[in-house]
């Protein structure tokens, strides 16, 4: 369980590229054979990753977190980034094609990964929070989530924002997830910028090229910083921080917040042309 501890606005314009990195960049979450997870104090989320082969990928123990059980206190979404596979909660067998989701709740004691396919191995990203009230597992398809049609062709920023942990399509306690794909030919994504003061956010960038990475944009309107990111990295968003980014090729990613509260339109809109 490697540990984040995050950093406030004030400290961003001592931070060199290393350091940026160091406190907002997840990298090598998907190791084949392995299961990685990082624990970030930014709201307390857990970001997860596993590339189950040959044998199954298990965890259940609360020791990283102070719990009992992993899941004593807290909620889970596991997206498929990858082939075919099954998430094993408790004895109960869940099926994950490519970009299906499956949301644990709070009070799991076993979880066991796996791929169909072991040369087409599953890729399984996760993210957990605290939770504080007992929400039944649930597997949500690409075919169920909600899908929200975003942004404009001649701004470069055409998008489809899919909803799968969220209130209008699977209860949780305080966790959101899904997953948006940017149309061919589009770039820039989440624009224009916004703040949600009451919920932070991380990001998992996917289905990209080696060569290709994404311009993911942060910081305060007024101090922007930037992070070259990788296919498979993940970023931490704070509340405080801006959030947009611009690929040189294609790719998607999986968002996952958390917070006070699970209003997506609880943002403050930040225009472009205050940007510094």
């Amino acid at each position: 369980m490697r540990i984040l501890y995050g950093a406030g606005p004030g400290d961003i314009p001592g931070f060199d590229t290393d350091r940026l990195r160091a406190e907002f960049l997840v990298e090598q979450l998907f190791v084949p054979g392995f299961l990685e997870f990082c624990y970030t104090h930014t709201d307390r989320m857990i970001l997860g990753g596993a590339v189950p082969t040959d044998t199954p990928l298990e965890f259940g123990d609360g020791a990283d977190v102070g719990t009992e059980h992993f899941f004593t206190a807290r909620e889970m979404g596991i997206a498929n980034l990858g082939g075919a596979g099954s998430i094993i909660v408790d004895g109960k067998t869940f099926k994950l094609a490519n970009r299906d989701i499956l949301y644990i709740g709070r009070g799991a004691l076993s979880v066991s990964l796996t791929s169909d396919d072991a040369k087409n191995p599953a890729r399984f990203y996760m993210n957990s929070v605290p939770a504080g009230a007992d929400i039944p597992h649930r597997l949500i398809t690409s075919q169920e989530a909600k899908p929200l049609d975003l942004g404009e062709e001649k701004r470069a920023n055409k998008r489809r924002l899919k909803m799968y942990i969220h209130p209008e399509v699977a209860p949780s306690c305080l966790l959101l997830m899904g997953i948006t794909d940017l149309a061919p030919g589009s770039v820039w994504n989440t624009m224009p910028p916004h703040l949600h003061e009451r919920r932070m956010e991380a990001y998992c960038y996917f289905d990209m090229d080696d060569q290709d990475r994404v311009v993911h944009l942060m910081g305060r309107p007024d101090s922007t910083r930037h992070l070259m990111v990788a296919n498979g990295d993940c970023v931490i968003s704070p509340a405080w921080s801006i959030h947009m980014g611009s690929g040189t090729g294609p790719y998607a990613f999986v968002w996952g917040m958390t917070g006070e509260n699970q209003a997506y339109n609880d943002v403050t809109p930040v225009p472009v042309e205050t940007l510094r």
